[in-house]
C-alpha cells in the first residue's frame, strides 16, 4: 500500500475511534444520572417502607428506632387492642407509638378474667419490656389479671421503663400461692427510671389476712394513751383462705422498690393490702403523686406508704386510708417533702419507730406540711425506742389540719410494742423540731411530748397551735411534756406550761453516739 493510502487509513480509523469514545462516554453520564436518581428514590421509598414498618413492629425492623421520651413527657398510649387468642408459634409484638414500644400483657397470653393465674404472662412481658429503653408494659383497662408474687428486677433493664397499669391486678387468696409467707407480693428491684402510672388498681384482697389482734401480735404504742370510756377487748377470731386453711403469719407488703433510682408512681390505686401497701427502700429520687390507698381502718399494720433508707423524696397530692401509719418514715431517710395529703382513717403520719434492738437511727430534713387528717389516731408523731442511737434532726410539721384526732401532735422515745419493755439509758436524739399552724380537734391528748431522761428533746417549737376537744368516747387529758426543751413562739390553744424554754442545764455535748 503507498503512503499516501496508509495515512488515509489511519485517519479514517483516528475518527472512527473518536466518533465511538464520544458516545461511551455520553453513554456513560447517561447510566451515571439515571444511577443516581435510582439511588434517590429507592432511599426516600426506603425510608417510607420503615417507618410504616416501626410503627406496627417491633424496633428490630426496619427503620430508626423510636426516641425515648424525656423524663417529664409522658408516653402517647394507643387504646388496648381487643384480646385475641394468642397464636402458638411467632412471639408477639411490640406497638411503637412514636414514643415507646409497648408491650401488651395480653400480646404474651394473659387472660385478664381474674381467675386463670396470669403470672408467667406477665413476667414475659416484664423480660421484653425490660430489653428496650424507655418501653412502656402495659396492663390494659377492662380486664382483672390475677397476678402471683412476682419480681420486676432489674439491674440489667434499660432504663426508663413505664408501667401502664389501666386495669387491675388482683393477689391470690390461696395459702398455697404463699407458701410459708412472703414479704413481698409485687416488687420492683434495682431499676433506673421506673415509672408505676395509670387509673389502674393494685388489689391485695387482704381481708383473707386481716384478723383482730392477737395478744402476742405487735400493736401501735399509743394505744396505751388512749382509754375509752368503756372499755372491752374482743377476742381475736382467725380467718381462713378460700380453701380453707389459715393465711401464713408473714404478710407480704403490697407494691415495693428496692435499690431503685428515679422512681415515679402516680394515678393508680393500691387497695386492701395484707400489710403495707406501698414501701420504698434503699431509693433515691421518689416521686409520688395523685395516688389513692384505702383499706379498713382496722386492718392490722396497712401503712400507706413505707419509707425506709431513702433519699430525696416527694409525696403529694394523694389520699391515703388505712389501718396504720397513712405515711411512715423510717431510718435512713433524708431530703423528704411531703405535702397535699389526706389522710384517715389511720394512725398519722409517722417518724418511726427508731433505733429498736440498740440499733443506730439516723433522720434529717423532714418536711410535713398543708395536710388533712380526719378520725386518725394520731396526727404527727416521731417515735423512738429506748437503747437506739443516732439522731433525727431538722423536722417541719407546718398546715395541719386535724378533725377528731385523738393524739393530734406525739413525741414518745419510749415505744415499745410489746406488753413491757426493758428501761434503758440510751437514746435516739432528737433536735429541731418545729410545729406551726397545726388546728382542729382531738378526742384524746393535744399534746404528748415524752422525752429521754438522758438525751432530751432540744430545740422543740410550737408556733400557732390551736387544738379544741371533741368530748366523745373517750376521757381527755391536759398537755404532757416529760424532758422537753424549746420555745413556745407563740401562745398556744390550749396553753403547754410543760413546755420548758431554752436547753436542759445540763446539756450534752454531742458524741459519736449521736453523729449519722
Amino acid at each position: 500500500m503507498s503512503g499516501l493510502s496508509m495515512r488515509g487509513f489511519t485517519c479514517m480509523l483516528l475518527i472512527a475511534y473518536l466518533i465511538w469514545c464520544s458516545n461511551f462516554v455520553s453513554c456513560i453520564a447517561r447510566r451515571s444520572k439515571h444511577w443516581r436518581h435510582s439511588r434517590t428514590v429507592s432511599g426516600s421509598e426506603f425510608k417510607k417502607k420503615g417507618k410504616s414498618y416501626s410503627n406496627s413492629h417491633n424496633h428490630h425492623g426496619g427503620g430508626s428506632k423510636p426516641k425515648p421520651p424525656s423524663s417529664k413527657s409522658t408516653p402517647t398510649l394507643p387504646k388496648a387492642p381487643p384480646h385475641k387468642s394468642t397464636p402458638s408459634s411467632p412471639p408477639p409484638n411490640a406497638h411503637n407509638a412514636g414514643h415507646s414500644t409497648i408491650f401488651n400483657v395480653l400480646d404474651f397470653g394473659a387472660k385478664g378474667d381474674g381467675c386463670t393465674d396470669d403470672t408467667k404472662a406477665f413476667q414475659a412481658t416484664w423480660v421484653a419490656a425490660c430489653n428496650v429503653e424507655a418501653s412502656t408494659m402495659l396492663v390494659p383497662a377492662d380486664y382483672a389479671f390475677y397476678v402471683g408474687p412476682i419480681s420486676f428486677s432489674g439491674p440489667y433493664c434499660k432504663p426508663n421503663i413505664v408501667f401502664q397499669l389501666d386495669g387491675t391486678i388482683i393477689a391470690p387468696t390461696n395459702s398455697n400461692a404463699w407458701g410459708g409467707g412472703l414479704l413481698q407480693w409485687l416488687e420492683f428491684t434495682k431499676l433506673l427510671g421506673i415509672t408505676i402510672q395509670g387509673n389502674g388498681v393494685i388489689d391485695g384482697r387482704g381481708s383473707v389476712w386481716w384478723q383482730d389482734q392477737p395478744f402476742d401480735e405487735p400493736i401501735d404504742d399509743e394505744e396505751k394513751l388512749i382509754v375509752p370510756l368503756n372499755y372491752t377487748r374482743k377476742t381475736p377470731v382467725p380467718i381462713q383462705s378460700e380453701m380453707g386453711r389459715k393465711m401464713p403469719s408473714i404478710k407480704p407488703t403490697a407494691l415495693r422498690f428496692y435499690g431503685s433510682f428515679n422512681t415515679t408512681v402516680t394515678g393508680i390505686t393500691i387497695q386492701n393490702s395484707p400489710q403495707c401497701h406501698l414501701k420504698f427502700d434503699s431509693c433515691n429520687g421518689i416521686l409520688v403523686h395523685d395516688v389513692s390507698i384505702s383499706s379498713p381502718g382496722d386492718s392490722p399494720n396497712t401503712d400507706g406508704i413505707h419509707l425506709q433508707n431513702s433519699k430525696d423524696v416527694l409525696i403529694h397530692s394523694s389520699k391515703l386510708a388505712c389501718g396504720d401509719d397513712c405515711i411512715s418514715i423510717q431510718t435512713g431517710c433524708s431530703n423528704v417533702y411531703v405535702h397535699n395529703i389526706n389522710c384517715g382513717p389511720g394512725h398519722g403520719i409517722s417518724i418511726g419507730s427508731l433505733g429498736k434492738d440498740n440499733t443506730r437511727a439516723c433522720v434529717s430534713n423532714i418536711t410535713v406540711r398543708d395536710v388533712n387528717m380526719h378520725n386518725t389516731m394520731n396526727g404527727v408523731r416521731i417515735k423512738t425506742w429506748q437503747g437506739g442511737s443516732g439522731s433525727v434532726q431538722g423536722v417541719l410539721f407546718s398546715n395541719i389540719q386535724v378533725s377528731e384526732v385523738q393524739l393530734p401532735i406525739v413525741i414518745d422515745q419510749f415505744y415499745c410494742d410489746k406488753r413491757t419493755c426493758k428501761n434503758q439509758s440510751s437514746a435516739v436524739s432528737l433536735e429541731g423540731i418545729n410545729y406551726e399552724k397545726i388546728r382542729g380537734t382531738y378526742t384524746v391528748k393535744p399534746v404528748h411530748f415524752a422525752c429521754s431522761d438522758f438525751s432530751p428533746c432540744v430545740d422543740v417549737s410550737l408556733t400557732s397551735v390551736e387544738l379544741k376537744p371533741v368530748q366523745e368516747q373517750y376521757h381527755l387529758y391536759d398537755p404532757f411534756c416529760w424532758h422537753t426543751y424549746g420555745e413556745l413562739r407563740t401562745p398556744t390553744v390550749p396553753p403547754i406550761p410543760c413546755l420548758q424554754i431554752g436547753k436542759p442545764s445540763s446539756n450534752r455535748i454531742q458524741t459519736d453516739h449521736d453523729l449519722c
